[in-house]
This record gives structure tokens, C-alpha cells and sequence, in this order.
């Protein structure tokens, strides 16, 4: 695409083709990944402003040139970061190739070699008390009371179900972000299904846990249709072990088609899993840690749902294609999968009816069995179609703008 081909948009092109290229090749003594993980957060922090002439937080324009600036400091710690790991990685392709990319970077976007370097983002301080690496235990010893917890969702055509219990079905395509805090950054990618039609399936999603305290350093973890890791990227399958308990762990119960991400620093838990032919993604987390986000954080589909343009009714399926199962067959095929006639049945009418496959369905079936499992109250599990179509406050409007860029990004 031609977009790519602006300095602040070709940077996050070849931000996530760097990733790409290391995530099947990084051995466990070479750390690259960690160099790289590090300069994503630091580009999609810049991605947010928007490029020349957009507006971020503090009110004044973002010229293009002050983006760039940020990019190469983004690139000259890049630098830095890999000249520490040039003993471990000797003889590494992924580092090697990450040296050359940032080389050509520099050279193409005439980036000085001597000057700032992009500063780490704060560590979030938070008011945890007693074991800060354990939120649950350190909420309950220093405010004596448990976690409110909070429950998102992202399944199918895509489908969302907001921490604010809002129920949305979104055209949006690309790459879109879920959630975006102090903590922690979830990105989902969308793209269109096969067979020709409208229907789009969720085929990658990625997960950064930004650097927290003491307790763990910045890991990340990617899945992709037909590859969902019961590891980090990097290989490891835990992260941050401190008085005898992990801050950070992943496991499996179906290889290749499910991951379970327990993060005890913040109490979260989140569920990849691969059903049918598309990945969804469900969050567990308390409040006090999906509310820890300033202005500049404004694109959370999890938290505000899909821009209003950008939502479809979920009670007005698309009309099928010859292929496609009459409306009654869907409805009954859902009906005895899904007894309750709530927001999950709907969803599957409507990729059922979208796509014409019958395992579509195993989208909804499986978001309303994670939901189920982390509602432990089972209050508010069975959301009704009507409730859900009322419509939370509108997203900022920076997120049309960032939302069509990683679109686009996400395309070429």
C-alpha cells in the first residue's frame, strides 16, 4: 500500500515484519526478541498520535517531523539494545537481521546516530499493598477487600463483549487494539474469511505485559490461525518468580489450539483458543487494572467497543449467499447448541449466516464457555440481544483516524 510508504507508517511495517521474523527462529539464550518487543511499544506508542496533524493528548498538534524524531530515538535504543545482545545471538539469523533492518532505518529516515534515545515508559506505580506481585493477596492485606473484576470478549465476525457488558458486531478490518494500559497492550487482527463472501475471521492476536516492578520485564506473546503457542514468543512458559510464585505463566489444555495466560502481578487472566476457523480471545481482569490508562490511551475496543460507523446488527444477519444455510436451518443448528436466546446465540446465527459454515459456530460456544468460567457468579452471563444494542458513550475521535491506519497496515 502507498500509506506504508509514509516515514511514520513504513516504520510500524517493518516494526511488525522484524517480529515476524524472529518469532520462530529466537533461541532461548538470545534475547533479541526482548529488543524488539521493546521498540513495538515504543512505535505503537507513537502510532497513536496519528501522524502530521493529528492531536494527542496535550491539545497541540503531532508534526510529522516530531514523529519521526521519536522514531529514530525508538531506533537508537533499538541499537543499543541489540549491541547488548551481540554475544548471546552470535550466529543468530533473526539478530542478525534485526541489526541490518535497523541500519537501513537509520539510514533511510536520516536518523543522526548520536542523540536521545526513546525514554522506557513509567512504571506504573499503582496502590498495591504487601506483595506487589501477587494483586489479588496485595489488594486484600492492604485495602482489605477483593478485586472487581471485569469481563471482555472477542469471537467470530468479530463480535464484542465490552468490560462495560456492551455487545457489539464489527465490520472493522485489520489491526485494531483491544486493550491498551499501563499494563498491559492486546492486539487483534481481522481479516476477510475465504469463499469470497463479506465474513471476516479473527486470524492473530498479540499480547505485550509491559514492564511491571520487580516482577516481570516486558514478555510477548503472538497467535496465529492454525498456531496458538502454549509459550511466549520467546520460548518461555513462565516469567517473574519471586517468593516461591510466577508472575507470569501460560499453558495449554489443546496445544496449537488453546492458551491460558495466567498474570497474578495484576490478576488477569486471558484465553486464546482456536474454534473452527477463527481465533477469539477472553479477559478476566479487575477494574482497578483495565481503568489504569491516560488520555493518550484512547483506542480500547474491550473498553468503548467498535467505533459507531463501525457497527453491524447482530439481529439483522447478512443476507446469505447460495451457499449459505436458509435462516431457520441457522437458527435451529444454533438453537440446539445454544439453548438461551441471548447475545451468543445471535452471534452464531450471524456467522452462520455470513459464512456459511457450520463451524462457525464453535466461535460462540466457546466465548460463552470462557465467559461462563470467569463470571463466576454466572450474574449477567446470558446477555440479552436488546439490552446489549444500547450503545455505550463514543470512543474519541482519534479512534476512526487510528483505526483506518492500522487497517491499512494491517492490509499491505
Amino acid at each position: 500500500m502507498e500509506l506504508c510508504l509514509l516515514p511514520w507508517k513504513h516504520h510500524i511495517c517493518l516494526t511488525l515484519l522484524l517480529v515476524q521474523l524472529s518469532y520462530n527462529t529466537v533461541a532461548a539464550s538470545c534475547r533479541i526478541l526482548r529488543c524488539n518487543s521493546d521498540f513495538v511499544a515504543a512505535t505503537l506508542d507513537l502510532s497513536g498520535g496519528g501522524g502530521a496533524g493529528a492531536v494527542p493528548a496535550g491539545g497541540a498538534a503531532l508534526s510529522r517531523e516530531a514523529v519521526n524524531a521519536g522514531y529514530c530515538g525508538a531506533l537508537r535504543s533499538y541499537a543499543t539494545c541489540t549491541k547488548r545482545m551481540a554475544r548471546a545471538c552470535r550466529g543468530d539469523l533473526a539478530y542478525h537481521s534485526a541489526v541490518q533492518g535497523i541500519e537501513d532505518l537509520l539510514i533511510q529516515h536520516r536518523c543522526p546516530r548520536a542523540g536521545p534515545a526513546a525514554r522506557p515508559r513509567p512504571l506504573p506505580q499503582g496502590t498495591l499493598s504487601g506483595d506487589a506481585c501477587l494483586y489479588e493477596s496485595g489488594l486484600l492485606g492492604g485495602e482489605g477487600r477483593s478485586p472487581q473484576y471485569r469481563h471482555c470478549a472477542v469471537f467470530g465476525d468479530p463480535h464484542i463483549r465490552t468490560f462495560k457488558d456492551d455487545f457489539q458486531t464489527c465490520a472493522v478490518q485489520g489491526a485494531w487494539p483491544l486493550i491498551d494500559n499501563e499494563y498491559l497492550y492486546v492486539q487483534a487482527t481481522s481479516s476477510p474469511a475465504g469463499g469470497g463472501g463479506r465474513a471476516t475471521v479473527l486470524t492473530k492476536i498479540t499480547i505485550i505485559f509491559k514492564n511491571f516492578r520487580q516482577c516481570i520485564e516486558q514478555q510477548l506473546y503472538q497467535a496465529e490461525l492454525d498456531d496458538v503457542p502454549a509459550a511466549f514468543a520467546d520460548g518461555s512458559v513462565w516469567s517473574g518468580e519471586r517468593r516461591g510464585q510466577r508472575s507470569l505463566a501460560v499453558g495449554s489444555r489443546s496445544p496449537g489450539r488453546h492458551a491460558e495466560i495466567r498474570a497474578a502481578h495484576i490478576g488477569t487472566l486471558l484465553v486464546v483458543r482456536q474454534s473452527g476457523g477463527s481465533l477469539g480471545l477472553s479477559v478476566r481482569a479487575p477494574r482497578g487494572v483495565i481503568e489504569a490508562f491516560g488520555p493518550e490511551q484512547d483506542l480500547q475496543l474491550c473498553v468503548w467497543g467498535c467505533p459507531p460507523s463501525q457497527r453491524l446488527d447482530t439481529l439483522r444477519p447478512p443476507r446469505p449467499d447460495p451457499s449459505a444455510p436458509a435462516p431457520s436451518w441457522a437458527e435451529a443448528h444454533c438453537g440446539a447448541l445454544l439453548p438461551a436466546r441471548d447475545v451468543y446465540y445471535q452471534a452464531c446465527v450471524f456467522d452462520l449466516m455470513a459464512s456459511g459454515d457450520l463451524n462457525s459456530s464453535e466461535a460462540a460456544v466457546s466465548a460463552l464457555q470462557d465467559a461462563r468460567s470467569m463470571l463466576t457468579d454466572g450474574e449477567g452471563l446470558h446477555l440479552l440481544p436488546a439490552a446489549a444494542a444500547v450503545a455505550g458513550p463514543p470512543p474519541p475521535a482519534a479512534v476512526l483516524l487510528v483505526l483506518g491506519m492500522l487497517g491499512t497496515i494491517s492490509s499491505a
